[in-house]
């Protein structure tokens, strides 16, 4: 039986390849939505949309990199909201002026802030950045239009490009499929547009696929346990893979680098056991009759990286009760309907939403406040600490249990000392 079942899986995982599925986020996407707003045979205006339908994971800078395959001789005659990054061989296109881009596989990219006015369009020029539906939901969606003909002089017009891919590690792209026509909203909602066609196109994202080694690590401590666990050893790097030019030893100077503005950087981190560009420490700090304390850190490791916007996702069966969260904001993330134990904490706008580089400023802290659920709650077996914790979407690697601080011995713990048995055998004489 045992052996049926791993065949059958193994005949499914042939057949419908899973390629990403985050448990806090099920539903996660980017969809990129190919709307044909006009189309008079030989030529095309159509409208790209991109939207981040994640409830935490967002697209850093240098942001999407959106890329497709024509299936003819496509064209791409003007656009506004985007650009290609290279315009390709256009010397057998005969026209007026040349066309925007003849490549075969467009690369395209979002504007930057501040574009000229009449290369914008709605919901553009971002630098290809998208927020999370959650930390900011009014800018999760990115925009572009264009003008496409083909080079054919058969009469056919252009088709629908397949092979998409959004340029941001991690991500893979399924096939385009024709949905409903997007429908539009003018005059003020008093009037209702459509497209004449509209096609869907799924990706998904999957860290091994992202990072082939973690980016993030956790160490614990608490009030009642002297020993603080740190980050397993080697959680994300071991110091001799990485060679001298990628880590930095406390106190020195990191090297000048030339930096590509077009492609992440690479870390230079601080040279650590660990080898993580960031790490999160959770420490149980205090116990009341009715509520318990605890106090997050997150420490940035990586010399080239500022984090703008960063989250961190909790999973917690106490966070059904948070009662205060001091330095940070916070939002459940309820997406199993009553089952609340996953939550979001992001930083504060102009006052730590923004964690710098390694340094002295590179920490963002704050403590949460939680009420003892009755019935669940104890300090003991590590049921105080998380069970899962990511940064920007990142999970983290989580100390070995058997290592989690301990409660001391119960017995010990509550047996009086013989000084004190000393002292209150004297009172009584």
């Amino acid at each position: 039986m045992g052996f049926g079942l791993t065949l059958v899986l193994s005949l499914v995982l042939f057949i419908y390849p899973v390629y990403g599925y985050d448990s806090l986020d099920p539903m996660g996407n980017i969809t990129i939505k190919w709307d044909v707003i006009s189309d008079n045979e030989a030529n095309q205006v159509v409208t790209v949309s991109i939207y981040n339908y994640q409830l935490f994971r967002h697209v850093e800078q240098p942001g999407w990199k959106l890329s497709w395959d024509w299936p003819g001789n496509e064209i791409i005659w003007d656009m506004w909201g985007a650009e290609a990054t290279e315009q390709g061989d256009c010397s057998k296109i005969k026209g007026e002026r040349p066309p925007h881009c003849c490549e075969k596989e467009p690369v395209i990219v979002d504007l930057l802030p501040g574009a000229p006015y009449n290369k914008q369009e709605a919901n553009c020029c971002k630098g290809g950045v998208l927020t999370s539906m959650t930390q900011d939901p009014g800018k999760y969606g990115a925009s572009f239009r264009m003008s496409i003909g083909s080079a054919s002089n058969d009469g056919s017009g252009p088709r629908m490009p397949e092979n998409f891919t959004l340029g941001i590690p991690g991500y893979t792209c399924g096939d385009p499929v024709q949905v409903p026509p997007t429908k539009f909203n003018v005059d003020k909602g008093r009037r209702k547009t459509q497209a004449v066609a509209t096609w869907d196109v799924i990706c998904s994202y999957s860290q091994f696929r992202a990072s082939s080694s973690p980016t993030c690590c956790v160490s614990l401590s608490a009030f009642y346990d002297k020993t603080i666990v740190p980050c397993s050893t080697c959680s994300c790097a071991c110091q001799g893979q990485l060679g001298g030019d990628r880590c930095v030893r406390n106190g020195d100077v990191p090297p000048v680098l030339g930096l590509d503005r077009n492609e992440p950087p690479r870390p230079v981190v601080e040279c650590t056991h660990h080898m993580c560009p960031i790490q999160v420490h959770w420490h149980v700090k205090q116990s009341y009759t009715q509520y318990w304390r605890v106090k997050m850190t997150v420490r940035n490791f990586n010399y080239v990286k500022n984090y703008s916007q960063w989250n961190l996702v909790v999973l917690h069966p106490n966070l059904k009760s948070v009662t205060e969260v001091f330095s940070f904001n916070y939002k459940p993330l309820d997406q199993y309907g009553d089952t609340n134990n996953t939550g979001m904490f992001y930083g504060i706008q102009y006052y730590n939403d923004m964690l710098l580089q390694a340094g002295g400023s590179g920490v963002v802290q704050s403590e949460l406040l939680m009420q003892k659920d009755a019935g669940i709650f104890t300090f003991r077996e590590g049921w105080a600490f998380p069970k899962k914790i990511s940064f920007n979407g990142h999970d983290c690697v989580l100390p070995p249990p058997d290592e989690y601080p301990k409660l001391p011995n119960t017995s010990q713990f509550l047996a009086p000392s013989i000084l004190t048995i000393i002292v209150f055998s004297l009172s009584l004489i």
